[in-house]
């Protein structure tokens, strides 16, 4: 309590003039008669501790919050799509890779192609639900879905899917997202 009124008294004062563990330490001793209750390790833990905390709660500080994500087994999954240089016979060529990773095991299943045409996108959804011995049962995120998408409307976000992804969605029961 008498560390924690320091540490709030500090949070006006100049800089040169705040609070340090040891000045902390040595009040203590002299004001509190903490001899032998309290070591300067002690007191140097708490206030590197307290002095964050006590900035947070008075809203001097944004707190570190995070929001852990939870995925069941065979649910969700996540695609990606695109451009992959590799070295075939000493030359650079440019193929596509499809990747597909499960989100809960973070098992993946990757198919290179010559072309990043439909039919490779498609054969990589085949081959990786092959691999995997089923489709997952939530959504499926993509990364880039050029290869699915007939259309952009406007600036927005909206796609217009292709007629023949239509037809492979639906026939797989995949939820896109």
């Amino acid at each position: 309590m008498v560390i924690d009124d320091r540490l709030r008294s500090d949070l006006d004062a100049p800089r040169k003039q705040r609070h340090t563990a040891k000045w902390i330490i040595d009040r203590l001793l002299d004001e509190h008669d903490g001899a032998g209750v309290v070591s300067y390790w002690m007191v140097r833990e708490y206030v590197a501790t307290r002095r964050r905390e006590t900035r947070v709660e008075v809203g001097r500080e944004p707190a570190n919050a995070f929001i852990p994500q939870e995925h069941l087994p065979g649910r969700e999954a996540e695609v990606d799509f695109g451009d992959v240089a590799i070295r075939l016979r000493g030359e650079l060529v440019t193929c596509a890779l499809f990747s597909l990773r499960l989100s809960y095991s973070g098992k993946a299943v990757h198919r290179v192609s010559a072309s990043a045409g439909q039919e490779a996108f498609f054969e990589g959804h085949v081959h990786a639900f092959n691999v995997l011995g089923g489709v997952p049962t939530g959504k499926i995120r993509y990364d880039n879905l050029k290869a699915a998408v007939a259309s952009v409307i406007g600036f927005s976000r909206q796609r217009v899917e292709a007629d023949r992804w239509t037809a492979v969605r639906s026939h797989y029961g995949i939820e896109a997202f």
